[in-house]
């Protein structure tokens, strides 16, 4: 499970999302039948079209300088591995369809990580997702870089994921949300106030949140917490994983769970986790639909405001 964050696919985010909402509609230009065309989706509708998530989030930059961010974009993609373990499960249209809920469930997340009053739940950001099929190979990739795959052509496999444009303002146009800002206030109300944003607990909150929905069996090389520890850990959490190898050799039992354990109480992301469903369950097949797969638009309804 890959969830990235970043200020735009498409460069700056100082301005406009336009050119942003543009490039995310690169597969409905291929579409021949406007009716089978992908539509942008939120915890509220379905049934969102792009020039309505441009004007959206444009219009909700309340007190934001020229040189401020006016909004992030969020990459959610899983694995091949996960992607063939839901299209197994559910066949490929309600695959796309939990994903969707999925995305639901990681922007709950990335507001309760804020630790923000009156930030409870993605109901009280300002966002847009897309569900995309494809990727392309750009110029950066091995592949081209090589010459074996030129860019723009379409890579192998599965390649689902989704793209979620976030407003900086919450959704009442007040509040300034930053997940970019890692600072740390004078006291503990002073960080309450920055809204100091944990990316690397939000990050693995999103693969624990997959494999609790879908009682998905992660391996232990699969969790974020390992990988994080070979690439980015200091020498004695190096020494630590590679101990922890040498004793699951040969252990089938030995899962992601298992390696968690071993940062009970010590993973930002569990407690976040542990918030989010804390007095409710995620069941894994016939999850209660948060949106309608269509549903008509009212004249004069903000999007994004229920």
């Amino acid at each position: 499970m890959f969830i990235n964050i970043s200020k735009s696919k498409t460069g700056s985010n100082i301005g406009s999302c336009g050119a942003l909402v543009n490039y995310l509609e690169k597969e409905n230009r291929l579409v021949e039948n406007l009716s089978e065309s992908e539509k942008w989706f939120n915890g509220n509708s379905s049934d969102i079209l792009p020039h309505e998530v441009r004007i959206a989030i444009d219009a909700n930059i309340a007190k934001l300088s020229r040189d401020d961010g006016k909004f992030y974009l969020i990459n959610i993609s899983p694995s091949q591995k996960e992607i063939a373990f839901l299209l197994e499960r559910f066949g490929e249209q309600e695959a796309k369809f939990q994903l969707k809920e999925f995305a639901l469930k990681v922007m709950d997340a990335y507001a309760k990580n804020f630790h923000r009053e009156g930030i409870g739940g993605q109901a009280d950001l300002l966002w847009f997702a897309k569900w995309e099929k494809n990727r392309y190979y750009g110029h950066q990739d091995k592949a081209v870089i090589r010459g074996e795959k030129k860019r723009g052509e379409l890579k192998e496999g599965h390649q689902f994921h989704i793209q979620i444009i976030v407003s900086r303002k919450d959704i009442t146009n007040k509040i300034k949300l930053s997940p970019l800002n890692t600072s740390r206030g004078k006291n503990k109300s002073h960080s309450q106030k920055l809204g100091q944003f944990d990316r690397r607990a939000f990050k693995e909150s999103g693969e624990l949140l997959f494999d609790k929905m879908f009682s998905y069996d992660r391996g232990l090389q699969e969790t974020f917490q390992f990988s994080n520890s070979v690439k980015n850990g200091n020498l004695q959490e190096r020494r630590q994983v590679d101990r922890i190898l040498q004793f699951s050799k040969g252990r089938d039992e030995w899962r992601a769970v298992s390696f968690r354990e071993l940062f009970a109480g010590k993973s930002q992301a569990m407690d976040l986790v542990a918030n989010l469903l804390s007095g409710t369950s995620l069941p894994s097949e016939g999850m209660e639909r948060s949106f309608p797969r269509r549903r008509k638009k009212r004249k004069g309804k903000r999007l994004g405001r229920s």
